[in-house]
């Protein structure tokens, strides 16, 4: 293909489809550095892939990574969990929005890059997927209503930390339960008065069959939800007060049962900071 057609398909592609600025669907990336790559990995990350393997791509336009040192690693529960095994695995997390009815092509787009990345020797091997999904947007609870930034913003603005919560229902039928009870009754309550400004609930969806093999196929596709509270304050001060038993309400509403409640605080792009915190 030559240059000049190129440029014209891109002409092309660019005046059909969606173009929206909501958060229709989400790229959430927890991974384990491998003992003694702490360093290397997030070198690589932070200088290479978080744009050449993520930002760079059509349709995927916020991104944040996200930290759990030691101490925040200790606080998550519960301690046997679907997701991490151990709990405190998976030290490192990236959030990206994808504009909403884009998702398919962005998928493409992905899928090819990281086979050129792969084949190029641009991706760290020593590292391990421990929670990766493409999901779709559901619903997203503001504690101040109007007021504050809405989701569209929520990798952007300087949040203090990020804690994620992943339920699992028993059947598609109980998700669709879950989903309006935490939407309509949970959530508004939960988030009145706490640190937490918002928080995105997501399912998961499939990866496609010609993903990386290094990233394993989707699990809970039908039954999983993925809730990102976006926080103003550090987890570690309002960790007891408001966040340590968030289990508990799911479990006595009969609606699943909570795999992972882990807290994160941001990176601080083009550093090293907390890597020597991981272990």
């Amino acid at each position: 293909m030559s240059e000049e057609t190129r440029s014209e398909v891109y002409a092309e592609l660019a005046a059909v489809g969606p173009y929206g600025v909501r958060p229709g669907h989400a790229l959430i990336t927890m991974v384990e550095p491998h003992p003694g790559h702490e360093y290397a990995y997030n070198r690589w990350y932070e200088d290479d892939h978080y744009y050449a393997g993520a930002m760079a791509m059509p349709w995927m336009y916020a991104g944040r990574r996200w930290v759990a040192t030691r101490d925040l690693q200790l606080l998550r529960y519960p301690e046997k969990s679907a997701i991490a095994q151990p709990v405190t695995a998976g030290c490192y997390i990236s959030t990206y929005w994808i504009t909403d009815g884009r998702y398919d092509d962005h998928m493409r787009w992905t899928v090819a890059i990281n086979k050129r990345l792969n084949r190029d020797a641009r991706v760290y091997q020593d590292r391990t997927h421990v929670f990766t999904a493409f999901q779709d947007h559901e619903a997203t609870v503001y504690r101040d209503g109007a007021a504050g930034p809405r989701d569209v913003h929520a990798l952007d603005h300087p949040y203090a930390g990020l804690i994620v919560e992943v339920i699992d229902a028993e059947s598609a039928e109980q998700r669709t339960e879950l989903l309006e009870w935490l939407r309509s009754r949970y959530l508004p309550r939960r988030v009145a008065g706490s640190p937490a400004a918002m928080v995105t609930v997501f399912r998961p969806t499939p990866l496609p069959g010609d993903r990386m093999t290094y990233v394993k196929q989707v699990e809970g596709v039908g039954t999983r939800l993925t809730l990102l509270w976006f926080l103003e304050a550090d987890p570690r001060e309002c960790w007891e007060a408001y966040f340590a038993d968030l289990d508990g309400p799911v479990q006595e509403a009969g609606l699943g049962r909570v795999e992972l409640v882990a807290p994160f605080v941001p990176t601080v792009p083009g550093t090293d900071k907390y890597v020597d915190r991981l272990r």
